[in-house]
């Protein structure tokens, strides 16, 4: 018994089905998309690091107010220190202020988030630090604009 016809269906079928699959494929990911642009983080200031005592800190960095309204401290994912005993993060405002310190330095690259203590306004600082406590010496900071 011959089948005619019956091939070119199963192909019409498929062919369908993978559209269906690509079409809701490429929403999905759209979806994601635009959930981070709403869930995106707003810029209130930010700078570039300048390396201190002898030190290479290089990247950017900025405050931010996050979408549920706190504030944060970004160092971006172009981030990066030559090394340091015992660096801290910190705010500043013409010069480190060691009761604005935001903790420890959680790695030596990359971008890192640091909350700013809700007792904090941003507009009281103007710099990003990044502090040896040990030797009580700057590693590098970033001026905001």
């Amino acid at each position: 018994m011959k089948r005619v016809g019956r091939k070119p269906l199963i192909k019409i079928y498929s062919i369908t089905i993978m559209k269906i699959i690509i079409t809701l494929a490429v929403l999905f990911i759209a979806s994601f998309a635009s959930i981070d642009r709403v869930l995106a983080d707003e810029v209130i200031t930010s700078g570039t690091f300048v390396g201190k005592s002898d030190h290479v800190t290089k990247g950017g960095a900025s405050i931010e107010q996050d979408a549920d309204g706190n504030y944060i401290v970004v160092l971006g994912e172009d981030f990066s220190l030559d090394g340091a005993p015992d660096p801290k993060v910190g705010l500043g405002k013409d010069g480190y202020k060691k009761n604005a310190e935001l903790g420890k330095l959680e790695k030596k690259k990359g971008k890192q988030v640091y909350s700013i203590p809700a007792n904090f306004d941003p507009a009281d600082f103007n710099e990003i630090w990044i502090w040896c406590e040990r030797f009580s010496v700057p590693l590098g900071v970033a001026k905001l604009s």
